[in-house]
């Protein structure tokens, strides 16, 4: 959710966190990775202006940061 909320691509998500286009992938199939892949996913989208926080329920909800001329 938070990859496609940045326009973001596949492969373009996997070059900002340095991994390869296929664990975005298997991530993106529920797939378990490695604590450290998820982190570095997580970091690179916070970068590109992902804000992570739950909701009153819990749940994960995946906001942009205004973007600001």
């Amino acid at each position: 959710m938070a990859r496609v909320a940045l326009n973001l691509g596949v492969r373009d998500l996997a070059a900002l966190a340095k991994v390869a286009p296929g664990t975005v992938s298997r991530f993106e199939a529920g797939e378990e990775l490695k604590t450290r892949t998820i982190e570095d996913m997580e970091a690179a989208l916070t970068a590109a202006g992902v804000i992570f926080v739950e909701d009153d329920r819990g749940e994960g909800v995946v906001k942009l940061r205004d973007r600001q001329s």
